[in-house]
C-alpha cells in the first residue's frame, strides 16, 4: 500500500482527555491515571444541536474536530467513521420503548439510532458533501477502519479523516459487550504531508503474528477495555518522534502491520 501521512491526531479517553495530555503518558514520561473522561462539548455545532446529541455522537464529533489542524485545512475531506457497538444508549432506549404496549419511540431517538448518525452530525457541522462511510467490525473495528481510510488515501489521493469511537453501554448490554471504558480517537490521513504531519505510515496485512501489547499494566487494561482502544500501540508510537513497527489485531489470525517513519 502507498505511504500515507498522519497530519492530525485526537484522543478522548479516561485519563487521556486530549492529545497534548496523552502524549507524555503514552511516551512513558508520566504515569497513567484512569481518571473519568471530562465533559464533551464539541464546538462545531451550536448549543441547540448539541442538546440533541447523545454521548456517543458527542465523543465522535469531539475527536473529529480535534484531529483537524484547522476547520478549513483540508478541502473535500473524506471521512471514515467506525464503531464496534454503535450507540448502545439509543439501542437500549428504543428496545425498551418497543417492549411497551404503545411502543412510544422518541423521534429524536429514532433519528439518532442509525449507525451513521455521528457522521451525519459532523457533515452538517462542517457543511461537507464529501464521501463518508460508517462501518463496524466488533473487536477488529479500529483496524478495519484504518485499512479503509488508508485505502481511500492511496486510491483516491484524498485526505481522509478516520474517526473511531465506542462508549460505555448501559446494563444489560454492558455485561455482554466487554466494554468497560469510553474511548475515542481520530487520525487525519493525507497523501501528502501537511505542516502538522509528524509520521509517515505504510500498512500491510500479516498472518500469524501477535498484535502488540502495552508494557504499562494500566494502559494495557485500557487497551482491552474498548475495541477502539486497540489503537493504543499505534497512538503510543505516534506520540514519539521515532520510527518503528506496530501490529494491531484484525480478523482471525490476521494483524495489520504498520511501519512508521518520522517526517
Amino acid at each position: 500500500m502507498s505511504a500515507i501521512f498522519v497530519s492530525g491526531i485526537a484522543i478522548a479517553a479516561p485519563g487521556l482527555n486530549d492529545w497534548q495530555l496523552a502524549m507524555p503518558v503514552l511516551r512513558g514520561e508520566r504515569a497513567y491515571e484512569p481518571t473519568p473522561l471530562g465533559p464533551l462539548a464539541p464546538a462545531l455545532l451550536p448549543a441547540n444541536e448539541r442538546r440533541r446529541m447523545t454521548t456517543t455522537i458527542k465523543l465522535a464529533v469531539q475527536v473529529a474536530q480535534d484531529a483537524l489542524p484547522a476547520q478549513d485545512a483540508v478541502d473535500e475531506l473524506h471521512c471514515v467513521f467506525v464503531s464496534g457497538m454503535g450507540d448502545c444508549d439509543i439501542t437500549d432506549k428504543v428496545c425498551r420503548a418497543l417492549a411497551q404496549p404503545e411502543r412510544p419511540v422518541s423521534p429524536t431517538h429514532f433519528h439518532n439510532s442509525v449507525h451513521n448518525a455521528p457522521a451525519g452530525y459532523f457533515a452538517i457541522a462542517t457543511r461537507s458533501q464529501a464521501p463518508s462511510l460508517s462501518i463496524a467490525a466488533d473487536q477488529a473495528s479500529f483496524a478495519a477502519g484504518l485499512l479503509e481510510a488508508a485505502t481511500q488515501v492511496a486510491a483516491e489521493k484524498a485526505a481522509v479523516l478516520l474517526v473511531a469511537y465506542d462508549t460505555l453501554p448501559p446494563e444489560p448490554i454492558r455485561a455482554k459487550s466487554g466494554l468497560t471504558a469510553d474511548f475515542g480517537t481520530a487520525l487525519l490521513l493525507t497523501p501528502q504531508p501537511l505542516a502538522s504531519a509528524r509520521h509517515r505510515l505504510e500498512l500491510e496485512l500479516e498472518s500469524g503474528a501477535e498484535p502488540d501489547r502495552l508494557t504499562d499494566p494500566a494502559l494495557e487494561q485500557l487497551r482491552l477495555s474498548n475495541p477502539m482502544a486497540r489503537s493504543l500501540p499505534l497512538l503510543a508510537a505516534l506520540a514519539g518522534d521515532r520510527g518503528g513497527r506496530v501490529r494491531l489485531p484484525y480478523l482471525d489470525d490476521l494483524t495489520v502491520r504498520i511501519e512508521l517513519q518520522p517526517c
